[in-house]
């Protein structure tokens, strides 16, 4: 179509999204025709007010194998815009090594941030072909820079260059005790990943007999050396199925549910796990469950590891760093990845690992599944896809400001992270939507007709048997019964508030303190008008003692709206997170009420900009409450508009307003519980955990089926 034609289309494009995939062709279109007025057009793009056009011409230039193309990419580096700067860096890594630039992507490795991160993966992808010059500058960049941080981030990418030219810096950084911790901790975790040589084993075995962190990090990288000189047996029982998520600190009790990061995909990989192992008609003998934890923890969770134990096992990805959001965890790309190809390996043999997020544990986990030679069942949904048209339709995100937004919020990497993601998958598995096909192809571009074999659609699932025990204990004491534990609790907060909203309903939401969960939005909903008189407003999740910067945003918001002081004479309710089992009590207590404090016939409310499935949502309706909901996404599927709940744009204040004002009433007017009774049984009938598990078993199945078959194919004397 030519080059202007292409830039054309990514100008006129009706939505944000659209404009986004047609950048593909827009760069397709220049590396089919790389003259001079293809960069002259591209030029004049990059210089406009359209800031996603310019990042789209950005990447195109990266496709044109011309001289000039390439100075202009490096001038970037230096542009004014902050997002441009960051975009050049990862779209020179599709190109060839370039000296011009080495200087200042080591500059951004120095200031660190995402794109730190991106300059640094540009670095790693040259570093084959440019070991010594890469293994120089590094070192004269050290002798400028004093910033422990920004010291300990060169050492990380100086671990990145296998010349074994890089060797003998590694070891004068791990062992110069004048260096700070972190710059000798970065050292010894890149000596572990080297081939084994005595000068290595010598340090690490003297550093590893000291204390604190720096001694712990040498024992593991002790471990990581064995594991290259000899790999541990494989198993030959069930299969093994790996599974992550990073942000959250994941046990068997979900304890942290709720807080941070630990939302509802904590608590499913819990109840997921247990149902594979606890099913023998799944075919999985070992489920892995890798999420964040202590550099102690992970060797603790290695031997359990190296021993073969069959079962749900838990590892441990030491980051080295305080937990921190997702949207700023970009930057722990190494020492993520090299955390997740120790438990990979130390496990024996795993015969497929399956990702779920567009996030920096999933980019880590499909490097090592390449280089381990893994197979990849990808969750694909529309995100952010979702979250860029809901905001783009909202006018709160518009192309002019594109760039700037995509700054803070990285949505052209995590976009193109799905597809490929999704690309290289042996299997995908997808969320039930209204218009799945329709939206796959529009919003992420995949066409689930093709390979139709390759896509299995699989609703998420909730476990049943502790929400029953929460609706029978709240009933219990709703019938003059004495409180549990949780139950006790609740009684407390809610004796907090004045005594004419002692006899209000409760309007309940729960999950993480974040701008997408819409929390903020839901508290501004609900004071507005007269739904503040009608109901109490209870939210479950954040750590609200000591917040992220993402949940200190949402209660900055909620503040403005209700200041902390009046919080209780409002009828607002923010405890923070609680365990599952102690959420479920409480939504059950809003469902039957709370004896002399609260009325029966409560609310839950999900106000999230997007949700892809729900698992809040469905443990709600299990429990028997009337939902109000997105109007898209996985709720749209099994959410009966007008009969279980109310489906709305959430995104927009008034319309989220009257839907709980519509809810509140119609749980108001019931007299028996048929509704309930109907809203249990669309779970129990098909969103249970033990559902999911046999459907997740069947795929996981079939992609180990198909992989034996395919090695059998390569290599039949395997």
């Amino acid at each position: 179509m030519g080059v202007q034609t292409a830039l054309d289309a990514v100008i006129q494009a009706p939505t944000i999204v659209d404009a986004m995939r047609l950048a593909d062709d827009l760069a397709f279109e220049a590396g089919r025709d790389p003259g001079v007025r293809t960069i002259r057009v591209l030029a004049q793009a990059l210089g406009g007010d359209d800031e996603l056009a310019a990042i789209a011409s950005t990447h195109a230039l990266a496709e044109v194998f011309d001289g000039e193309a390439g100075r202009m990419l490096v001038r970037l580096l230096s542009d004014d815009r902050l997002f441009l700067r960051e975009h050049a860096a990862w779209a020179l890594g599709s190109g060839l090594p370039r000296a011009d630039a080495m200087g200042r992507l080591l500059g951004m490795v120095v200031e660190g941030g995402f794109a730190g991160m991106l300059a640094q993966r540009t670095l790693e992808q040259w570093s084959g072909t440019t070991a010594e010059q890469l293994v120089v500058g590094i070192e004269g960049a050290l002798l400028g820079v004093h910033e422990p941080e920004a010291r300990a981030r060169l050492v990380e990418t100086l671990g990145l260059v296998r010349n074994s030219i890089a060797t003998a810096p590694l070891l004068r950084s791990a062992s110069d005790a004048a260096e700070p911790e972190v710059v000798r901790v970065a050292a010894v975790a890149a000596i572990g990943q080297r081939t084994p040589d005595p000068r290595l084993v010598d340090l690490l075995d003297e550093l590893a007999l000291g204390d604190g962190l720096l001694g712990e990090v040498a024992r593991l990288a002790l471990v990581d050396l064995d594991a290259v000189a000899e790999p541990p047996s494989r198993r030959t029982e069930g299969l093994t199925v790996a599974q992550l998520f990073l942000h959250a600190d994941i046990d068997p009790l979900l304890s942290s549910a709720g807080a941070g990061d630990n939302g509802g995909i904590a608590t499913l990989l819990v109840r997921l796990g247990d149902a594979l192992v606890g099913d023998p008609e799944t075919g999985v003998d070992r489920v892995l469950t890798l999420s964040r934890g202590s550099v102690r923890e992970a060797t603790a969770d290695l031997l359990a590891m190296q021993h073969g134990e069959s079962g749900h096992v838990y590892g441990r990805v030491p980051l080295l760093r305080d937990p921190m959001p997702s949207a700023s965890a970009w930057p722990l790309r190494v020492v993520t990845r090299r955390g997740i190809r120790r438990i990979l390996r130390a496990a024996g043999g795993v015969d497929l690992l399956h990702l779920r997020m567009a996030d920096i544990g999933s980019l880590a986990a499909a490097d090592v599944a390449r280089e381990l030679g893994i197979p990849v069942v990808f969750t694909v949904a529309p995100d952010p896809h979702a979250v860029i048209e809901s905001l783009d339709r909202s006018g709160r995100l518009t192309r002019a400001q594109f760039g700037r937004t995509d700054h803070a919020e990285h949505f052209w990497f995590r976009t193109r992270l799905v597809q490929r993601l999704a690309a290289n998958a042996a299997h995908t598995v997808l969320f039930p939507r209204p218009r799945l096909q329709d939206d796959m192809r529009r919003l992420v571009g995949i066409d689930l007709t093709s390979h139709a074999e390759r896509h299995t659609i699989v609703p998420e699932g909730v476990d049943l048997a502790t929400i029953d025990r929460a609706v029978a204990e709240a009933t219990a004491h709703a019938r003059g019964g004495e409180p549990v534990a949780a139950l006790r609790e609740l009684r407390t907060l809610v004796e907090e508030l004045p005594p004419e909203r002692r006899e209000l309903p409760l309007i309940v939401t729960v999950g993480r303190l974040h701008r997408v969960k819409g929390m903020a939005a839901l508290v501004e909903a609900w004071a507005t008008g007269s739904l503040a008189q009608r109901a109490n407003l209870l939210i479950i999740g954040g750590d609200v003692a000591h917040p992220s910067p993402d949940e200190r945003e949402q209660l900055d918001r909620i503040d403005q709206v209700v200041p902390e002081p009046e919080r209780a004479r409002a009828g607002l309710l923010l405890p923070g997170h609680r365990p599952n089992d102690v959420a479920a009590r409480w939504i059950a207590a809003a469902r039957v009420g709370l004896p002399g404090l609260s009325a029966p016939g409560g609310v839950y409310a999900c106000a999230s900009i997007k949700e892809e499935f729900g698992i809040a949502l469905l443990e709600a309706m299990a429990t028997g409450l009337l939902v109000v909901a997105p109007d898209g996404g996985g709720p749209a599927t099994y959410i009966e508009d007008g009969v279980t709940g109310v489906l709305t744009a959430t995104w927009d204040r008034a319309r989220l307003h009257d839907a709980l004002d519509v809810a509140l009433t119609a749980a108001a007017a019931e007299r028996d519980d048929a509704r309930a009774r109907r809203s249990r049984a669309m779970v129990h009938d098909n969103f249970t955990i033990g559902r999911m598990s046999g459907a997740l078993g069947g795929v996981y199945r079939g992609v180990a089926r198909d992989e034996a078959a395919l090695l059998e194919r390569v290599d039949p004397a395997r």
